[in-house]
């Protein structure tokens, strides 16, 4: 792709609701896109629905963004050129520019009620055509519009859609757009509380902050037409448009609260790492054009085109996210982790003090179990036997691993332990092999009932390293009371 200009993009979200999936994929790909071109990536916030306007959700925009590292260049909290960047505060901009296509008669005033556009919508619907406004208010004359401004009826200002046109655009996702004018009605560009829709708003803002591509959710795409005959209109020249693939739930339907249409900040709650998150929506609906699943924040920018942006509908698979996020965190630091699960923990009761640094314990449990979980939240929750003796045993194994055999050759095993001056992982794992073969059994005749008398459970972390890790005495403290209960069973 072949840029004329310095690349300028925006994100634009609307503060009625926090920051989902689907938003949260176009402003990555609005930042890649300008990262790649050594661009502009704005934030503005469209807030002009003020009935929709939720009170916490702009600031949980702001820091689902900065959470993900997606830092604008201008906007809110940042300022900028081409300011301000929220819609509310530009009001006095819209007005101007709508005289503007009054005076050109671009536009008109409707002074329908909204029991008139009721009847007439249930009218459309009952005789089965299509819906939308039938243009009464269009042709008034001087007289009677100059009439119901001094009666001071309410009006909005509607876009008069050309007759017998065809509008197309060229999408640099999916080519060549085009829809007859005869299809599109004359949409509300002010409302009669002098706020823009969004339609207005946008056009107007995108010309004023010199944005050169619009990346936006398919769902805009209907919307296009209209915006490119105000650019029409004001003798403006459109940016260019890409509109980005829906994203649906695993089952191939819409995203909903229950099938992945959760908050950023959900997932940041649910145990997922910022990076392992980026690179998953990196490739909602784009691949690099070869096998690569994992790439820095560096190489996604490096590898970023509109061109390997798929047409076709991308599917949440959250199973992937979390195999996904389980390489990041294999590779993350420990104490990095462990800033993040030792507050659960503390506030489980399993430990009492907040982290520090030296705390060599802490570090070497989050160490072992890093490797193994697809979540922070899942590192948190299954840790428990690193600071609790097991109260019961998981069932299944217990009946499988706890028999009388099992007390016999745990007992042996304690005296072997008892005795091991190395209690390192190495060593144990040599004192194990040496002592099944002096028992003509194999090794997992002891370590299945090991691993499952010092954690209760049937899976884990190698057992060697877990035992080095508890230490001999919490060891042996455990494999005693695992006798005991083996024991009781008889």
């Amino acid at each position: 792709m072949t840029l004329q200009k310095k690349v300028r993009v925006r994100f634009a979200p609307s503060p009625t609701g926090y920051l989902h999936i689907g938003g949260a994929r176009s402003a990555l790909f609005n930042y890649l896109f300008a990262r790649k071109h050594g661009g502009d990536f704005l934030l503005r916030i469209e807030d002009t629905d003020r009935s929709r306007f939720v009170e916490d959700a702009l600031t949980e925009i702001y820091d689902s963004m900065r959470w993900l590292g997606l830092d604008w260049d201008e906007g809110p909290l940042k300022g900028g050129e081409y300011g301000p960047y929220t819609q509310s505060e530009r009001l006095h901009i819209y007005s101007k520019y709508a005289e503007k296509l009054l005076e050109s008669a671009h536009a008109y005033r409707c002074f329908c009620t909204s029991q008139r556009l009721t009847a007439l919508r249930e009218s459309q619907e009952k005789a089965g055509g299509l819906t939308g406004y039938d243009r009464h208010c269009r042709e008034l004359s001087t007289q009677q519009i100059e009439q119901n401004l001094n009666d001071k009826i309410p009006f909005v200002i509607r876009l008069k859609i050309p007759a017998d046109r065809t509008i197309s655009f060229e999408d640099l996702i999916r080519g060549h757009i085009e829809y007859k004018s005869e299809a599109l009605d004359d949409i509300v560009l002010m409302k009669a509380d002098g706020f823009p829709t969004y339609h207005m708003a946008n056009v107007v803002d995108d010309h004023e902050m010199k944005i050169t591509h619009v990346l936006r959710g398919d769902e805009w795409i209907t919307s296009t037409p209209r915006h490119v005959l105000l650019y029409e209109a004001f003798g403006w020249e459109a940016p260019a448009f890409a509109h980005l693939p829906v994203i649906l739930s695993p089952d191939g339907g819409k995203l909903s609260k229950r099938k992945g249409a959760a908050s950023v900040m959900d997932y940041k709650r649910g145990g997922f790492l910022p990076d392992a998150l980026f690179n998953f929506l990196a490739f909602l609906g784009w691949n690099p054009g070869d096998d690569r699943e994992k790439m820095t924040r560096d190489e996604l920018i490096a590898a970023f085109s509109l061109e390997q942006v798929s047409p076709k509908a991308a599917v949440l698979d959250e199973k992937k996210l979390e195999w996904v996020n389980g390489l990041y965190m294999a590779e993350t630091s420990s104490l990095s982790l462990a800033k993040e699960v030792v507050p659960m923990w503390k506030e489980k009761g399993w430990v009492s003090a907040d982290l520090s640094e030296d705390d060599s314990y802490l570090m070497k449990v989050v160490d072992l179990m890093k490797v193994r979980s697809k979540r922070i939240t899942e590192l948190a929750e299954t840790a428990i036997y690193y600071f609790v003796d097991p109260a019961e045993y998981e069932e299944k194994a217990a009946k499988k691993n706890f028999n009388p055999q099992a007390a016999d050759r745990l007992s042996l095993l304690m005296k072997e332990l008892e005795a091991a001056a190395d209690f390192t992982h190495p060593k144990l794992d040599e004192l194990f092999r040496i002592l099944a073969e002096s028992q003509g059994l194999k090794t997992g005749d002891f370590i299945h009932p090991v691993r499952l008398a010092i954690s209760g459970v049937s899976f884990g972390p190698g057992l060697f390293e877990l035992m080095e890790v508890l230490g001999k005495d919490a060891v042996l403290r455990r494999i005693t009371r695992a006798v005991e209960f083996i024991n009781n069973q008889k």
